[in-house]
This record gives structure tokens, C-alpha cells and sequence, in this order.
């Protein structure tokens, strides 16, 4: 790495280490036909892309000591995104993370569930629209997770869409991406007996939770809390608080940088970061 001040959202050694490998071989397959090299480091691009996605930036307005052309950058993030780089990436330390904690790399059982965030402006009216039940202009994020809170699938649709949709969505991503391993699946009221109906055609028994009438405001219900969780912890990455992106493949691709920043460093034991200054908080 060339000597530039170092941010709390930069990798370490360790964390690096997890991630090099696979970035070594996408650029020993992308080649230079002239040999040249590139004149930044993957370790770089990736120290860019995990600093705008915590701090919620612009491209444009990244640090000048991070590699100072944000076309760079940009491009990178775009061809991982389009390759399924940055999800391979995000496999490999999802797999880790589940061996470490004495699972097998594929769950059995997922929770699904949506979130809706407002659009900021400039993004593309066709890709957006209002949540009516929630009352949220914008896009729906939708997530399937396993009993760690881990993603296993991201679907990102129009806010108006009906949740419906993103189960379908992702019930068919989860059926790829465990390698058929996932066998039931946890929603809540919002998804419908189409969802039901789909995941058995997938082999994955799909169980609507019914909410406690007699509970009143927010009540953790078992297992179906940990996608409240990894939906809490992705509000982190101010990226994520409000969609930005133009594409809603690059929302989708947001969610899994923000996972393996998460992931990599609960592989290094590293503490996640707060962004308090002890000052202000004793003021």
C-alpha cells in the first residue's frame, strides 16, 4: 500500500488476507494485453469502496489521498458488481463465518424480510415507487438470512412492489445459492400464500409467522428477530440509510459490501466500529 493516512474503515492485514485471494485471481484473469499491472492496488479500491459505503460519501468526494480518481474506483465497483465479484467475495467469508461458529457452510432454514428506504434524488423514477403500507417513497430492500443474521440473497424492487414479489425473488436466489440446502423459510404476515405456494415448488417449506394479537409494539418473535438484526446493522453503512444508487443492482451489490466488511471483521475479532468521539459523548 502507498503511505497515506490510514481510516478506521481500512483493512487490516488480516482482514485483507481474507479477501487477496480472490482478487488475485479475478486480476490474474483480467489481464492487460499490454502487461501492464494497474496503477492502484486491489487492496485500495476495496479501502474506497468499504470508506464510502460507512460514511455514505459521493464518489466525487472521496478522500484525495485515496486513489484520486473516482472514475477508478467506480469502474471497479461496477465490473464486480456485473461479474458477481463482490458476491463471491462476500460467499467465501459467509462460508467462514458459519464453519466458525460449528455450522455447515449452507443453511437449512432462512428468514425473509423487506425493508423500505427513500430514494434520494436523482435516482431513476422507473426503479422506484411508494410504499402504500409504510408509506415510503422509494425502493424496497428485501433479505434472506440464515439463524446468524448472515445474507444469503438480496433482491432490491420498486417500493410499490408487493412483498410478494421480493419473497419470490428470493426464495429463488436462496434455492441457487445454499445448493438446495435450505429446506423451510421464515416471513412474517406481510408475504402471502403466493410465496407459500412457490416455496414448495422449490422443496423449501414456507411458514408465515402470525404476530400475538394480545402483544402490543415491538416484540423480538424467536429466530424471525435476527433479519431485524443484519437490517439494524446494514443502517450503519450510511450508504445504505437512504438509496443512492442509479442501478438497483448496485443497491443489491452495496448490501454484500457491507456484509463482508461486517463478516471480515468478526472473522479478526475486530471491533465494529462506533463513529463517537468520547468528547462529544461526555459532553
Amino acid at each position: 500500500m502507498s503511505e497515506r493516512k490510514l481510516y478506521q474503515t481500512d483493512l487490516t492485514d488480516a482482514q485483507w488476507a481474507l479477501i487477496e485471494p480472490v482478487l488475485t485471481a479475478w486480476k490474474n484473469r483480467h489481464r492487460s494485453v499490454s502487461g501492464h499491472q494497474g496503477r492502484y492496488s486491489m487492496r485500495e479500491i476495496v479501502n474506497s469502496i468499504l470508506y464510502q459505503s460507512r460514511t455514505g460519501c459521493q464518489w466525487a468526494l472521496l478522500p484525495n489521498d485515496l486513489p484520486p480518481k473516482s472514475a477508478t474506483y467506480y469502474y471497479y465497483f461496477a465490473v464486480w458488481r456485473d461479474d458477481g465479484t463482490d458476491q463471491q467475495i462476500h460467499e467465501l467469508l459467509r462460508c467462514q463465518v458459519r464453519e466458525r461458529n460449528r455450522r455447515l457452510e449452507d443453511p437449512t432454514l432462512v428468514i425473509l424480510d423487506t425493508q423500505s428506504v427513500r430514494a434520494a434524488t436523482g435516482v431513476p423514477v422507473a426503479t422506484t415507487g411508494k410504499d402504500a403500507a409504510k408509506r415510503v417513497p422509494g425502493r424496497k430492500r428485501g433479505l434472506a438470512v440464515d439463524v446468524l443474521g448472515l445474507v444469503i440473497a438480496v433482491t432490491v424492487l420498486a417500493a410499490s412492489v408487493h412483498d410478494n414479489a421480493a419473497g419470490i425473488t428470493l426464495l429463488d436466489q436462496v434455492a441457487v445459492a445454499a445448493g438446495g440446502s435450505v429446506s423451510k423459510a421464515l416471513v412474517d404476515q406481510g408475504f402471502k400464500n403466493q410465496v407459500v405456494t412457490h416455496g414448495a415448488a422449490l422443496g423449501i417449506d414456507v411458514e408465515i409467522v402470525q404476530r400475538n394479537p394480545e402483544e402490543r409494539g415491538f416484540v423480538p418473535q424467536p429466530k424471525r428477530w435476527r433479519v431485524e438484526q443484519t437490517f439494524g446493522i446494514l443502517i450503519l453503512h450510511r450508504r445504505l440509510v437512504r438509496d443512492y444508487e442509479h442501478r438497483p443492482a448496485s443497491s443489491a451489490s452495496r448490501v454484500y459490501w457491507a456484509m463482508t466488511h461486517v463478516m471480515a471483521r468478526r472473522l479478526t475479532d475486530t471491533n465494529t466500529l462506533t463513529w463517537r468521539d468520547p468528547r462529544v459523548a461526555g459532553a
